[in-house]
Protein backbone atom coordinates (compact mmCIF):
# COMPACT_ATOMS: atom_id res chain seq x y z
CA UNK A 1 0.00 0.00 0.00
CA UNK A 2 0.88 3.66 -0.49
CA UNK A 3 0.94 6.29 2.15
CA UNK A 4 -2.28 7.86 1.08
CA UNK A 5 -3.73 4.39 1.00
CA UNK A 6 -2.26 3.89 4.70
CA UNK A 7 -3.77 7.21 5.55
CA UNK A 8 -6.85 6.39 4.13
CA UNK A 9 -7.33 3.48 6.13
CA UNK A 10 -6.19 4.66 9.32
CA UNK A 11 -8.89 7.65 8.82
CA UNK A 12 -11.24 4.69 7.87
CA UNK A 13 -10.36 2.48 11.22
CA UNK A 14 -10.55 6.22 13.11
CA UNK A 15 -13.86 7.28 12.13
CA UNK A 16 -15.89 3.99 12.95
CA UNK A 17 -14.15 4.05 16.48
CA UNK A 18 -15.45 7.73 17.21
CA UNK A 19 -19.05 6.41 15.45
CA UNK A 20 -19.31 3.56 17.77
CA UNK A 21 -18.16 5.95 20.57
CA UNK A 22 -20.54 8.43 19.58
CA UNK A 23 -23.77 6.17 19.66
CA UNK A 24 -22.92 4.52 22.64
CA UNK A 25 -22.47 7.82 24.51
CA UNK A 26 -26.13 8.59 23.01
CA UNK A 27 -27.38 5.35 23.83
CA UNK A 28 -26.18 5.75 27.74
CA UNK A 29 -27.32 9.12 27.99
CA UNK A 30 -30.66 8.03 27.52
CA UNK A 31 -30.39 5.65 30.68
CA UNK A 32 -27.81 7.98 32.56
CA UNK A 33 -30.21 8.63 35.23
CA UNK A 34 -30.56 4.75 36.25
CA UNK A 35 -26.84 4.80 36.02
CA UNK A 36 -26.40 7.99 38.48
CA UNK A 37 -29.00 6.24 41.09
CA UNK A 38 -27.34 3.10 41.07
CA UNK A 39 -23.48 4.78 41.78
CA UNK A 40 -25.32 7.02 44.51
CA UNK A 41 -27.58 4.96 46.39
CA UNK A 42 -25.25 3.50 48.97
CA UNK A 43 -23.22 6.79 49.92
CA UNK A 44 -23.40 7.92 53.32
CA UNK A 45 -23.69 11.55 52.49
CA UNK A 46 -26.00 13.37 50.11
CA UNK A 47 -24.55 15.30 47.23
CA UNK A 48 -24.96 19.07 47.19
CA UNK A 49 -25.55 21.10 43.40
CA UNK A 50 -23.85 24.43 42.91
CA UNK A 51 -25.34 25.18 39.35
CA UNK A 52 -27.78 24.01 36.89
CA UNK A 53 -25.40 23.03 34.69
CA UNK A 54 -23.50 20.79 37.44
CA UNK A 55 -25.41 17.91 36.89
CA UNK A 56 -25.60 17.83 32.87
CA UNK A 57 -21.81 17.56 33.99
CA UNK A 58 -22.02 14.78 35.71
CA UNK A 59 -23.92 12.99 33.16
CA UNK A 60 -21.58 13.66 30.51
CA UNK A 61 -18.85 12.17 32.77
CA UNK A 62 -20.84 8.71 33.77
CA UNK A 63 -22.18 8.64 29.71
CA UNK A 64 -18.24 8.60 28.74
CA UNK A 65 -16.55 6.59 30.84
CA UNK A 66 -19.25 4.12 29.71
CA UNK A 67 -19.24 4.93 26.01
CA UNK A 68 -14.96 4.45 26.70
CA UNK A 69 -15.87 0.71 28.12
CA UNK A 70 -17.76 -0.51 25.63
CA UNK A 71 -15.97 1.00 22.24
CA UNK A 72 -12.30 -0.07 23.62
CA UNK A 73 -13.18 -3.67 21.73
CA UNK A 74 -14.05 -1.80 18.91
CA UNK A 75 -11.28 0.35 18.58
CA UNK A 76 -8.73 -3.04 19.63
CA UNK A 77 -10.28 -4.79 16.51
CA UNK A 78 -10.04 -1.61 14.65
CA UNK A 79 -6.45 -1.25 15.01
CA UNK A 80 -6.10 -5.11 14.23
CA UNK A 81 -8.09 -4.97 10.83
CA UNK A 82 -5.27 -1.53 10.40
CA UNK A 83 -2.06 -3.96 11.01
CA UNK A 84 -3.30 -7.58 9.96
CA UNK A 85 -1.59 -7.14 6.44
CA UNK A 86 1.27 -6.64 8.04
CA UNK A 87 0.83 -9.77 9.76
CA UNK A 88 1.54 -13.43 9.13
CA UNK A 89 -1.24 -16.24 9.37
CA UNK A 90 -0.47 -17.17 12.45
CA UNK A 91 0.49 -13.24 14.13
CA UNK A 92 -3.33 -12.92 13.15
CA UNK A 93 -4.56 -15.63 14.96
CA UNK A 94 -2.31 -14.64 18.15
CA UNK A 95 -3.41 -10.88 18.00
CA UNK A 96 -6.62 -11.12 17.92
CA UNK A 97 -7.06 -12.75 20.92
CA UNK A 98 -5.99 -10.06 22.84
CA UNK A 99 -8.96 -8.31 21.31
CA UNK A 100 -11.38 -9.84 24.60
CA UNK A 101 -8.46 -9.71 27.34
CA UNK A 102 -8.23 -5.53 26.50
CA UNK A 103 -12.05 -5.46 27.68
CA UNK A 104 -11.82 -7.42 30.48
CA UNK A 105 -8.70 -5.84 32.22
CA UNK A 106 -10.40 -2.43 31.38
CA UNK A 107 -13.42 -3.48 33.49
CA UNK A 108 -11.17 -5.54 36.37
CA UNK A 109 -8.75 -1.99 36.13
CA UNK A 110 -12.04 -0.24 36.80
CA UNK A 111 -13.55 -2.19 39.33
CA UNK A 112 -10.50 -2.10 41.55
CA UNK A 113 -10.52 1.75 41.73
CA UNK A 114 -14.47 1.66 42.35
CA UNK A 115 -14.45 -1.43 44.61
CA UNK A 116 -11.26 -1.63 46.61
CA UNK A 117 -8.95 2.13 46.18
CA UNK A 118 -12.28 4.30 46.47
CA UNK A 119 -13.45 3.63 49.61
CA UNK A 120 -10.13 3.35 51.64
CA UNK A 121 -9.35 6.31 50.03
CA UNK A 122 -12.70 8.75 50.67
CA UNK A 123 -12.93 6.82 54.08
CA UNK A 124 -9.29 7.98 54.90
CA UNK A 125 -9.59 11.26 53.85
CA UNK A 126 -13.10 11.63 55.34
CA UNK A 127 -11.29 10.82 58.94
CA UNK A 128 -8.92 13.37 58.80
CA UNK A 129 -12.04 16.19 59.29
CA UNK A 130 -12.17 14.15 63.11
CA UNK A 131 -15.83 15.65 63.36
CA UNK A 132 -14.03 19.57 63.52
CA UNK A 133 -15.54 20.28 60.03
CA UNK A 134 -18.91 19.23 58.61
CA UNK A 135 -18.72 17.82 55.07
CA UNK A 136 -20.06 19.11 52.13
CA UNK A 137 -19.69 16.75 48.73
CA UNK A 138 -20.76 18.83 45.37
CA UNK A 139 -21.97 16.19 42.44
CA UNK A 140 -19.40 17.67 40.19
CA UNK A 141 -16.62 17.39 42.59
CA UNK A 142 -17.44 14.12 43.93
CA UNK A 143 -17.83 12.21 40.16
CA UNK A 144 -14.35 14.18 39.53
CA UNK A 145 -12.91 12.28 42.51
CA UNK A 146 -14.42 8.78 41.31
CA UNK A 147 -13.25 9.76 37.67
CA UNK A 148 -9.68 9.98 38.68
CA UNK A 149 -9.93 7.29 40.81
CA UNK A 150 -11.46 4.86 38.54
CA UNK A 151 -10.64 5.33 34.89
CA UNK A 152 -6.99 5.37 34.86
CA UNK A 153 -6.82 1.86 36.23
CA UNK A 154 -8.62 0.63 33.93
CA UNK A 155 -6.22 1.98 30.87
CA UNK A 156 -3.36 0.86 33.30
CA UNK A 157 -4.79 -2.81 33.96
CA UNK A 158 -4.47 -2.93 29.84
CA UNK A 159 -0.15 -3.45 30.71
CA UNK A 160 0.41 -6.80 30.65
CA UNK A 161 -2.17 -7.32 27.27
CA UNK A 162 -0.05 -4.36 25.63
CA UNK A 163 3.38 -5.80 26.81
CA UNK A 164 2.40 -9.36 25.45
CA UNK A 165 1.01 -7.94 22.32
CA UNK A 166 3.90 -5.69 21.66
CA UNK A 167 6.00 -8.82 22.33
CA UNK A 168 4.18 -11.28 19.88
CA UNK A 169 4.84 -9.08 17.12
CA UNK A 170 8.45 -8.54 17.96
CA UNK A 171 8.37 -4.72 19.00
CA UNK A 172 10.03 -5.48 22.41
CA UNK A 173 11.15 -8.63 24.42
CA UNK A 174 11.13 -9.10 28.19
CA UNK A 175 15.04 -8.58 28.70
CA UNK A 176 14.24 -5.52 27.67
CA UNK A 177 12.18 -4.79 29.83
CA UNK A 178 13.83 -5.89 32.54
CA UNK A 179 16.96 -3.35 31.53
CA UNK A 180 14.79 -0.45 31.81
CA UNK A 181 12.86 -1.46 34.92
CA UNK A 182 14.64 1.39 37.22
CA UNK A 183 13.14 3.95 34.73
CA UNK A 184 10.28 2.46 34.15
CA UNK A 185 8.99 2.13 38.23
CA UNK A 186 10.00 5.67 38.32
CA UNK A 187 7.36 7.02 35.79
CA UNK A 188 4.89 4.56 37.18
CA UNK A 189 5.30 6.28 40.95
CA UNK A 190 5.00 9.70 38.80
CA UNK A 191 2.09 8.78 37.31
CA UNK A 192 0.56 7.20 40.60
CA UNK A 193 1.00 10.85 42.54
CA UNK A 194 -0.26 12.39 39.60
CA UNK A 195 -4.08 10.19 39.53
CA UNK A 196 -4.51 9.67 43.21
CA UNK A 197 -5.46 12.75 45.98
CA UNK A 198 -2.37 14.39 47.60
CA UNK A 199 -2.13 12.22 50.04
CA UNK A 200 0.81 9.35 51.11
CA UNK A 201 -1.89 6.26 51.33
CA UNK A 202 -3.15 6.91 48.27
CA UNK A 203 0.15 7.14 46.38
CA UNK A 204 0.76 3.70 48.37
CA UNK A 205 -2.32 1.54 47.50
CA UNK A 206 -1.83 2.89 43.85
CA UNK A 207 1.68 2.44 43.52
CA UNK A 208 2.09 -1.50 45.24
CA UNK A 209 -0.51 -2.61 42.39
CA UNK A 210 1.28 -0.30 39.26
CA UNK A 211 4.38 -2.24 40.01
CA UNK A 212 2.81 -5.67 40.20
CA UNK A 213 1.68 -4.88 36.80
CA UNK A 214 4.46 -4.12 35.73
CA UNK A 215 6.10 -7.53 36.73
CA UNK A 216 3.53 -9.73 35.64
CA UNK A 217 4.00 -7.76 31.95
CA UNK A 218 7.47 -9.31 32.27
CA UNK A 219 6.26 -12.87 33.36
CA UNK A 220 3.95 -12.80 30.58
CA UNK A 221 6.38 -11.23 28.29
CA UNK A 222 8.86 -13.81 28.82
CA UNK A 223 6.08 -16.67 27.93
CA UNK A 224 5.56 -15.12 24.88
CA UNK A 225 8.60 -14.48 24.08
CA UNK A 226 9.91 -18.49 24.72
CA UNK A 227 6.98 -19.71 22.84
CA UNK A 228 7.92 -17.78 19.86
CA UNK A 229 11.15 -19.18 19.51
CA UNK A 230 10.47 -21.87 20.66
CA UNK A 231 8.37 -22.66 17.65
CA UNK A 232 11.08 -21.20 15.39
CA UNK A 233 13.57 -23.95 16.06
Amino acid sequence: MRLVQHLEELRKRIIITLVIFLLTLVLTLIYVQDIYHIIVQELPFKLALLGPSDIILVYLMIASVVAITATIPVAAHQVWLYVRPALTQKERRITIAYIPALFILFILGISFGYFILLPLVLNFLMSLSNDMFTTFFTTEKYFRFLLHITLPFGFLFELPVVIMFLTSLGIINPYRLQKIRKYAYFILVIVSILITPPDFLSDILVIIPLLLLYESSISLSKIVYKRQHKGDK
